[in-house]
């Protein structure tokens, strides 16, 4: 379904490597009818747990009462809002997140069989779990400590949370997804995905290389566009973000492991301006590189 432009909500996720953000909402003195979200859609995926007060969201036009200790699932491209219905204090998490946070598991077979369907919209989970089946309750702790690696950012805390969040989808994918459905959406009709491994190696191998999507897609036989098309499948992000990703990451570990000054690093990883580097590393690191060795080698 289609949703008016006006309504779309470019919602900033800071880390490109780990596209997972928590908003907290506290709305202090709410009445009883107040907006408390506004009516908004974003392509990524978002989980609502609400901690106080109680209110009613409309998620895809359809209505969800929410108390504490309640969560909701929006899709990817849900059009949704809230209301409250009581007076007094509302809090709320909304824990905003990407497919491609979860483009590590790309090749995994059991990531395949029980979440990449709920990523990719071939399966959806209900809204409200619970409200179908009690026991979903019982994992959304996992969301609770979430939040709290999210808030402590302690070293590491990034994988946590993607491990946590990958583990309640998966819980819910077994009790949701009957076992021949998992079976049916676990067969991906992905063209050739052995040679799509194969240039994925190649790429992470040879990162000063020139890689562009016409040599990419005449690699593996595939017009540009249908190997667009399985590429962000597989991966979870295009061709062009997953190559820039792979680069500043191959940069980062250079700029800490090694003496070689940025313009030596630029060129290592491809990028023969280095001006366009450090375009590129502060895109996805939000520092300068310059800057993130300096901040890095102080610790």
């Amino acid at each position: 379904m289609a949703y008016p432009q006006e309504l779309r909500e470019m919602t900033h996720i800071a880390d490109k490597d780990y596209p997972i953000h928590f908003f907290f909402n506290d709305c202090g003195h709410a009445k009883t009818d107040d907006c408390i979200l506004f009516l908004h859609w974003h392509e990524h995926f978002e989980i609502i747990v609400m901690q106080q007060g109680s209110g009613i969201f409309h998620i895809n036009s359809q209505p969800y009462e929410a108390g504490p200790g309640d969560v909701l699932f929006v899709p990817a491209g849900g059009l949704h809002t809230g209301f409250s219905t009581c007076e007094g204090h509302i809090a709320y998490i909304s824990i905003v997140f990407n497919a491609s946070l979860f483009h590590h598991w790309v090749q995994d077979t059991i990531h395949a069989r029980y979440v990449l369907p709920y990523l990719e919209g071939r399966a959806s989970l209900p809204v409200k779990p619970a409200a179908i089946e009690a026991s979903c309750a019982k994992y959304y702790s996992l969301l609770d400590q979430a939040a709290t690696e999210f808030v402590a950012k302690q070293p590491g805390y990034q994988t946590i949370i993607v491990s946590q969040l990958h583990m309640l989808l998966t819980y819910l994918a077994r009790i949701f997804f009957p076992q021949q459905q998992l079976d049916r959406l676990g067969r991906r009709p992905v063209h050739n995905s052995e040679s799509f491994k194969t240039l994925i190696q190649s790429i992470e191998n040879q990162l000063s290389e020139r890689h562009t999507v016409d040599k990419a897609a005449k690699q593996l036989n595939l017009n540009p566009y249908h190997f667009c098309k399985l590429f962000k499948r597989l991966t979870g992000r295009t061709f062009i973000e997953y190559v820039n990703l792979c680069r500043v990451n191959e940069a980062e570990r250079l700029l800490l492991r090694t003496e070689l000054s940025v313009t030596e690093i630029a060129g290592r990883i491809g990028c023969d301006n280095p001006n366009y580097f450090t375009k590129l590393f502060k895109q996805y690191k939000g520092i300068a590189p310059s800057r993130f060795r300096q901040k890095e080698l102080v610790r």
